[in-house]
C-alpha cells in the first residue's frame, strides 16, 4: 500500500497509509490530534525485499554497527591430500 503525508495546522507531519481509493484528505493528526490535510510529495516507491535492497540497507548499517568478529573465518583446507607414494614425488605441485 502506498504512503501519503499529512501535516496538521501545529505543524507536524506524518505518515500513513491507505488504499488509493480509501485515501482521505483529512485525518486526525497523530500526535496532537488537530486537523491535518494531506500533502503532495514525491512518490514512495517501496523496493523492500530486493537484493538491491538488502545490500544496501547491510551496507549503512555496517558503517555504525559493523559484525564483531570473535574467530578467524574457516579457511578451506587441501582440496587434495599429499600423497606419500615415492612416484609422486616427481610431480610438480601447486
Amino acid at each position: 500500500m502506498p504512503l501519503y503525508s499529512f501535516r496538521c495546522d501545529e505543524g507536524c507531519s506524518f505518515d500513513a497509509s491507505y488504499t488509493m481509493d480509501e485515501v482521505p484528505r483529512k485525518r486526525a493528526c497523530q500526535q496532537c490530534d488537530a486537523s491535518a490535510v494531506r500533502i503532495i510529495t514525491s512518490v514512495n516507491l517501496s523496493r523492500a525485499g530486493t537484493a538491491a535492497f538488502r545490500a544496501v540497507e547491510s551496507s549503512l548499517r555496517s558503517a555504525h554497527e559493523p559484525d564483531v568478529v570473535s574467530k578467524l573465518p574457516h579457511q578451506a583446507g587441501r582440496s587434495t591430500p599429499i600423497t606419500t607414494n615415492p612416484l609422486h614425488a616427481t610431480l610438480p605441485r601447486t
